[in-house]
């Protein structure tokens, strides 16, 4: 799962510009401000990266960067 967390942290730093100092794995989505449209983004370019299904519903504002991971990781050991 470390690949795929340090995978989500450059995608959300080069997407929505982020610091990658201010992302931990217990951050939270809405913590690093992002809104929904945001998230719907996130959403897609993490599809398009790992190329996996994500729905709407498993990633929400109070999903924390490192659940994301999981749920990421956990679709690449299906596929």
């Amino acid at each position: 799962m470390e690949d795929t967390y340090q995978r989500l942290v450059t995608l959300l730093t080069s997407t929505f510009g982020l610091d990658a100092d201010s992302i931990s794995p217990t951050s939270t989505l809405s913590a690093l401000e992002l809104d929904s449209l945001a998230l719907v983004e996130l959403s897609v370019a993490a599809q398009e990266e790992f190329d996996v299904a994500i729905e709407d519903s498993e990633m929400g504002p109070e999903s924390t960067v490192g659940e994301a991971a999981e749920i990421i990781s956990g679709k690449l050991a299906v596929v």
